[in-house]
């Protein structure tokens, strides 16, 4: 009689631990870690006062509505764009966000959610710069972002290029006078445009087509794409990613 109780102890007790060890799985699946590469304003950058820590940005505005809208917990990991979707295949984050452009080639490892922003690549040039369009890029001293689309654009144009792991590595080339054009998107370009007064803004709507931003997940993750997702349709919808850009395209 006294083995059959303890037996009957011994698992219910081991079901308790199982009930427990259930648990902690389930605080863990309830947050989300985004990487992210803190170089990329008004999107992405490191602020005192950010909306999700240090950071802030359009794209930090949108981690933390996804959080509130998704009832999860989120954060925030930054590091080298080169290296968020290595980190992510790996499993060190659940999802990037970082101005994110989906082409063909990123898909092909990893699922992206719905657009949210659209953009272009343009050139920075200095005020004096005989630079119009694209081609004239050819046989000057190009810089780009590694990693970044407009490194991808460079490429695909056959020019030489130096690349930079930051956008303010770039900038402090051209000011220097060390290169002739760095190629950038859009929307960043101008941040930086408005804090270097003698820099400007070449556009060539013919070299450079129209991007996509999205937020890109582990291949196979349909359900953290999906609540990604819905979140988004909804920020969307109701005009937050709009207000979001006018807000912080006028703070930076």
């Amino acid at each position: 009689m006294k083995k059959s109780v303890l037996k009957k102890v011994t698992v219910l007790a081991m079901a308790a631990l199982m009930l427990a060890g259930c648990g902690s799985k389930g605080s863990k699946s309830g947050e989300i870690k985004f990487g992210t590469n803190a170089e990329f304003p008004p999107f992405e950058f490191i602020s005192a006062s950010g909306v999700m820590g240090e950071y802030d940005g359009i794209d930090m505005a949108i981690v933390k509505e996804i959080g509130s809208q998704t009832g999860m917990n989120v954060k925030i990991e930054n590091m080298e764009f080169d290296s968020l979707l290595i980190a992510l295949s790996s499993g060190q984050i659940d999802a990037v966000i970082s101005g994110m452009t989906i082409t063909e080639e990123r898909a092909q490892s990893v699922d992206f959610s719905i657009p949210y922003y659209e953009a272009k690549q343009v050139m920075i040039v200095n005020g004096d710069s005989d630079i119009s369009k694209a081609s004239d890029m050819e046989g000057k001293r190009i810089v780009v972002i590694q990693g970044y689309t407009g490194e991808e654009c460079v490429k695909e144009l056959g020019y030489a290029y130096e690349a930079f792991k930051k956008g303010t590595e770039a900038i402090l080339e051209l000011n220097n006078g060390k290169c002739d054009v760095i190629v950038l998107d859009s929307v960043t370009a101008k941040q930086y445009v408005k804090d270097n007064p003698n820099l400007k803004i070449v556009e060539d709507e013919d070299a450079f087509a129209v991007e996509e931003y999205g937020i890109a997940v582990k291949k196979g993750n349909t359900e953290l794409l999906e609540k990604i997702n819905t979140a988004l349709e909804k920020m969307i919808s109701d005009g937050s990613i709009s207000q979001w850009s006018v807000t912080y395209s006028d703070q930076k």
